[in-house]
């Protein structure tokens, strides 16, 4: 579909919805960031995390599951594209047709040569400041996780295990 802009964008959120869908960028802290497609490795671990906890998720009637590439508005200033988002059931009501407005209930980011810094500082602290209640890097290379919750407005680091992600939220352990 072609888009048609008729005033020129004032926020760079209005020139960032004004891109072709699919375009592989997101706004972080006010910043327009393109990346690379994923390589091999990261969609093969993104698209066995997807499955194990999209299944549990749809098995347990838990709420929504989506992956990348999907818009996530945090707030005027920051839309990401994280790898993977969990809605719980009582939050589906901010996902709307063009992606999702707040914060998700979990974000997995597999991280990438491209990536893993941004993922590791600036959108981890966007996703403490939102209220996500939890966060999960996979390392696609090493299988290793780093994973936080969210206690009392500050992430706190969750215990990690190679190939395995223990979600308090979901109370379930996934292994990949």
């Amino acid at each position: 579909m072609q888009t048609i802009i008729e005033t020129p964008p004032r926020t760079l959120l209005e020139v960032y919805k004004s891109l072709p869908e699919g375009t592989l960028i997101q706004l972080i802290e006010n910043n327009l960031i393109m990346s690379p497609a994923s390589l091999d490795g990261h969609q093969k671990i993104l698209g066995k995390l997807y499955r194990l906890i999209g299944d549990f998720v749809e098995d347990h009637d838990l709420g929504e599951v989506r992956f990348s590439p999907y818009d996530v508005y945090l707030d005027t200033k920051n839309a990401f594209q994280p790898d993977l988002v969990f809605v719980a059931k009582q939050n589906v009501h901010l996902i709307q047709e063009d992606g999702l407005h707040g914060a998700p209930d979990l974000v997995l980011e597999v991280l990438s040569p491209s990536n893993r810094n941004y993922d590791m500082t600036s959108k981890k602290d966007v996703y403490e400041r939102s209220g996500i209640k939890e966060y999960w890097m996979v390392d696609p290379e090493t299988r290793n996780t780093i994973g936080y919750t969210l206690v009392n407005g500050k992430f706190q680091s969750i215990p990690s295990v190679t190939g395995l992600i223990a979600s308090g939220l979901l109370l379930h352990e996934f292994s990949f």
